[in-house]
This record gives structure tokens, sequence and C-alpha cells, in this order.
């Protein structure tokens, strides 16, 4: 059986003010297996941080999302919170978050894994989430580790949660190309009938820097 599996990802980030900092992360993920699409996932993180200089700053985010498999067309949160700044020297950073959304989730169908969401095909909850993320050279700049994770629980429905852990490690071959090794893992509480709760996506690559 043939096996496709794709991943892009782009980083941006620039000042749209002064002391103001717009980061933006999309990623686009497919899968095929025997000429039969499995997955077609598109993640697009916008997070605006005001004052980010001082260890403890607010941010405004905002995410859209769809899944394929999962049957999600449309997702989309819309949030605030606070930052707190561990570590920041040129080469590391380590920083920790806590904020609050809106979510509204649009499904393809209107059945699901736990009873009391059927019949409607459009979820609506608040959520709170606690982010951990970094970027850390090691081995004398040989080595770069990127993590970001984070766990959000529903603030209305105790069995609505989720959480996601990013892990990408990077080589240096070139000023403006690295070989990368990333790994994703996922997990949500509500899915459609008889799908699965957890993904898990191990994916090699190469990642090209335009500064």
């Amino acid at each position: 059986m043939e096996t496709l599996i794709f991943r892009a990802q782009s980083d941006f980030s620039f000042h749209p003010w002064k002391s103001t900092v717009f980061k933006t992360s999309n990623s686009y993920v497919y899968q095929e297996f025997g000429n039969q699409k499995a997955d077609e996932d598109i993640l697009s993180r916008n997070f605006l941080y005001i004052k980010e200089e001082n260890r403890i700053h607010p941010l405004v985010l905002g995410f859209v999302s769809t899944n394929f498999r999962r049957k999600i067309n449309l997702r989309y949160l819309l949030g605030a919170g606070l930052t707190f700044g561990v570590l920041k020297r040129e080469h590391q950073w380590l920083e920790f978050s806590i904020s609050s959304e809106i979510e509204r989730t649009e499904f393809a169908t209107a059945d699901f894994n736990r009873p009391q969401y059927y019949g409607d095909k459009t979820l609506r909850t608040i959520r709170g989430t606690l982010w951990i993320s970094g970027k850390h050279h090691v081995v004398r700049d040989r080595l770069i580790l990127n993590h970001q994770s984070y766990i959000q629980p529903s603030l209305e429905k105790r069995n609505n949660f989720r959480w996601r852990t990013d892990i990408g490690l990077e080589f240096p071959v070139w000023e403006f190309l690295n070989l990368t090794v990333n790994y994703l893992q996922s997990f949500e509480s509500i899915v459609v009938a008889n799908e699965k709760q957890q993904d898990r996506f191990l994916t090699f690559g190469f990642t090209l820097k335009s500064y």
C-alpha cells in the first residue's frame, strides 16, 4: 500500500506597534493511504504580545483550524491572557502562559462519542489554557530543540478537554537550512462517533530560514 505523508509549517513575526509583537504559526498536514485521503488538517495560531520585553506581559490570541478525519469543518478560538517569561537569552527562551478563550466548532455530523452532545453540529464553550513553550540551542548550536505544549479544559463541561504537544529537533547544516525531526501528539475528549481521540505524527524534513 502506498503511503503519503506531508507536513508543512511556517512561522513569522513582526512589530505592528512599539513594544508590541505579532507572531503567527501556520501548519498543514496531509496523509494518504492507498490513494485514499486519510488526513488534511489546517491550523493557524496567532498571538499578539504587548510589552513583550517585560517578564510578565499580556497576550491576545486567535486560532483557526480544520480537521478532515475528525470532521471539523471549522474551529476558531478568541481569547486573552498573560505570559510569564522564565528564561530569555540570545539562543534560549522558555515561557509559560495562561489564557481563556471563547471557542466555536462546526462539525460535519451531529453524532459524537458522548451522547449528551448528540443533535447539534456546532459546539460552543469557554476554555482555560495552560501553555509552555521554548527554544534551546545545545551542543554548541549543533542541535536546536523547539517545543510547545498546552492543555485546554472547558470551563463549562468537565468532560470536554484537549491537549497537544509539539516537539522538534533541528540540525543546522547551512546558514539558512536545518534538517528537522518533529513529533506531534494531540488528544481530544469530544470527537465524532467511532473516531479515535488521540493522534501521533513523527515526521522528518527540513527548515528554510530567511534571516
